[in-house]
């Protein structure tokens, strides 16, 4: 009797132990279970939709933060000491309204192209504009702009300046300016640190210096050192501070060489030293190497620009688009019975809405929590987006993303609409930037 009480106290302690372990590894399930995050849309991005559907936007529609927009603007320009030239880069923001509004509440005349027709549409729309191209664009690209110039008061002698990298581009755009006619600005890309191309040494510059020199049509306009790659070094140890150092140490070196090849000619007020992007334009805020910074994401600040360097800047562009259609549960072709688990485990893929287009370089926002499903993959036609019961879903709302960034973005919804967020309205519509002539 004895030893069957001591067989029964063992098996208690097993199941008790048992017990245990099970009700533990039940609580690390859900412990690790994602939490649901669904929420219904602030009353931000309810007004948004709002004014779409009232204006008969039932399709994917870009839209600008006009006021967000404008306070950006305000930010850089504050950030800025006095000397300082701020130049638009028209890529993250292609669209002449668009441009024109930061052109008019910035008060410069700057801009940075990187594309041929994007120049040629600039020349003729923006006829007082100040143009320096972004990249070495090959030589027969410029000559197509020469081509396809239309009459009227852009000169672009005066107005445009051509970004070379190399001695071999130069000596073409020299047989270029020689064979057209035409008078020719070059400002030379430098390598401060990026490696993705530019002049490397002083000895490439002192060559290329003389090369314009002796080219009847050419003449030197200034420097391009750009340093986006500055913003993702470590803080670490100092590494951040030195790399920033070390970068404006080789723009100065460049500046210093140049600056003794022209002797008394040299006039670095007519030269244009430009600098930075997005990221990094806080590192230059005085005018003592360069004297003007290239921004342009930082106006709309897609989620690529959500970092620290940024900070202070708001969001500006959104996509929206309508829900076409819902369902309740979240059923992958053939494999349909892992709805009760995938739910269980993840209650933000219980239930569906199919939208209008999709596949964007975009992140949902509103409803908060939505999220792809890589099972069902992606769709340029209707994505799938799954959420929790948090969210009430029907078709004909609309779902609001964020851009990952503006520059190809921009360009797949046609025109785009400007939000005012005090009158709760479209207010006006810009069209983008057409991708050929």
């Amino acid at each position: 009797m004895a030893d069957f009480k001591k067989q029964l106290a063992s098996i208690d302690r097993r199941l008790l132990i048992g017990g245990g372990a099970a009700l533990g590894l039940t609580a690390g399930f859900f412990g690790l279970r994602p939490s649901n995050n669904g929420a219904e849309a602030t009353p931000y991005f309810n007004a948004m939709t709002g004014a779409l559907k009232r204006e008969k936007l039932e399709r994917p529609t870009l839209v600008i933060d006009r006021a967000a927009l404008d306070r950006n603007i305000d930010l850089l320009k504050a950030d800025l000491s006095p000397g300082m030239g701020y130049r638009i880069v028209a890529k993250s923001l292609p669209a002449l309204g668009l441009v024109k509004r930061i052109m008019e509440r910035a008060g410069t005349d700057k801009l940075m192209v990187f594309h041929q027709p994007f120049l040629n549409y600039v020349a003729a729309n923006v006829p007082g504009a100040n143009v320096l191209l972004g990249k070495p664009m090959p030589v027969a690209a410029a000559a197509r702009f020469y081509d396809h110039a239309a009459p009227g008061s852009f000169d672009p002698a005066r107005q445009v300046e051509w970004l070379i990298d190399t001695p071999q581009r130069l000596a073409q755009y020299a047989d270029l300016a020689k064979a057209l006619g035409v008078a020719m600005r070059v400002n030379i890309e430098i390598d401060v640190g990026l490696h993705r191309g530019g002049v490397r040494d002083k000895a490439t510059l002192k060559t290329m210096l003389e090369a314009i020199d002796a080219a009847p049509g050419l003449s030197f306009s200034g420097f391009m050192g750009y340093d986006p790659h500055l913003a993702s070094v470590p803080g670490l140890l100092g590494w951040q501070e030195s790399a920033i150092e070390n970068s404006k140490a080789v723009y100065r070196g460049f500046v210093e060489t140049a600056r003794a090849h022209y002797g008394e000619a040299w006039n670095r007020d007519a030269l244009t030293l430009n600098t930075a992007g997005s990221p990094t334009y806080r590192f230059h805020t005085e005018s003592k190497i360069a004297n003007e910074v290239a921004v342009g994401s930082a106006l709309v600040k897609p989620t690529d620009f959500d970092i620290p360097t940024l900070e202070g800047h708001e969001p500006a562009a959104f996509i929206s688009t309508p829900v076409l259609k819902t369902a309740e549960r979240t059923e992958i072709p053939g494999l349909e019975f892992l709805y009760g688990l995938t739910s269980a485990w993840d209650r933000n893929s219980a239930k569906t809405a199919f939208i209008y287009g999709g596949k964007w370089l975009a992140k949902p926002v509103a409803p908060q929590g939505l999220q792809l499903n890589s099972l069902f993959g992606r769709s340029t036609n209707q994505e799938m987006l799954n959420h929790s019961d948090h969210i009430s879903l029907k078709p004909g709302d609309h779902v609001t993303f964020r851009p990952t960034q503006s520059e190809f973005v921009f360009l797949q919804f046609g025109d785009i609409a400007v939000y005012d967020p005090a009158e709760e309205r479209i207010v006006e519509s810009w069209p983008v930037f057409q991708q050929g002539a």
